[in-house]
């Protein structure tokens, strides 16, 4: 068992959370029962992990995506009062990390997934809220262009998109999960052969394919389950306490 403000203390300080801004609020969301004896992790807040959890027996909810955003709404109604009215009746905290998780060299999304892919010579690549956010870095041996997306398909367990005309074998490789596919330019700015992201918009298949590079979208979703299973695991690790991951699939 672990109280659950030393819990968020310790979260808050190992993801660093003042560094940086954010698109909402990090660390505690919704305050639930003081001793936390299992924590369910999970992408994204919604009713139906609020009720896998509660059925597992969970105590806390450590997500990605809260569900306290910058601009919208700050009244809980509809939607927005179920998922709290849901915790709230279960007993249950929501943690929630943004762009801490996505950003950390240890347990983030983008640093997973860089070691995932097996690159070396990592940088930190493209910015978000005034911090770096993804990282860039080079294959030891290029990388049939083929493979690389065989390669994404084994990470992520998706299907990607493939887009753009880039140089086979791949060389370099830069990473930023979830909707960052502004992040594009960034990527033919530092000349990397490959840029991989969660989602595509309309515009990027010409800018790929005239820029020369590779572009992957393997899934807002598919691309963001690395980092909260390894902050799940090194809770479970450090604390002792039961860490269960819940899938709530999501294509998208």
């Amino acid at each position: 068992m672990i109280d659950r403000d030393e819990l968020v203390r310790y979260l808050d300080a190992y993801l660093e959370t003042d560094k940086g801004g954010d698109y909402g609020p990090n660390g505690l969301q919704v305050e639930g029962r003081e001793e936390v004896y299992k924590v369910v992790t999970g992408v994204s807040a919604c009713e139906e992990l609020f009720e896998q959890a509660a059925s597992a027996g969970a105590d806390a909810v450590l997500v990605h995506h809260g569900i306290f955003w910058r601009g919208l709404p700050t009244t809980l109604v509809g939607l927005r009062y179920r998922r709290v009215a849901s915790l709230v009746r279960s007993g249950l905290s929501l943690i929630a990390y943004h762009l801490p998780l996505d950003r950390h060299p240890e347990v983030g999304n983008n640093a997973l997934a860089a070691r995932a892919f097996g690159l070396v010579d990592l940088e930190p690549f493209a910015e978000a809220e005034g911090m770096p956010v993804g990282f860039s870095g080079r294959f030891p041996e290029p990388v049939a262009a083929d493979r690389l997306a065989a390669r994404c398909r084994e990470i992520f367990d998706r299907e990607p998109l493939v887009l753009g005309d880039g140089p086979d074998p791949v060389r370099t490789l830069g990473i930023v999960s979830g909707g960052a596919q502004s992040e594009l330019w960034t990527a033919v700015d530092a000349g990397l052969d490959a840029f991989l992201t969660g989602e595509a918009s309309e515009w990027v298949m010409n800018v790929a394919r005239e820029s020369g590079l590779h572009y992957l979208a393997a899934g807002h979703y598919a691309t963001e389950c690395l980092g909260v299973r390894a902050l799940g695991d090194h809770v479970a690790e450090r604390f002792g306490v039961e860490v269960q991951f819940i899938d709530v699939p999501n294509p998208v």
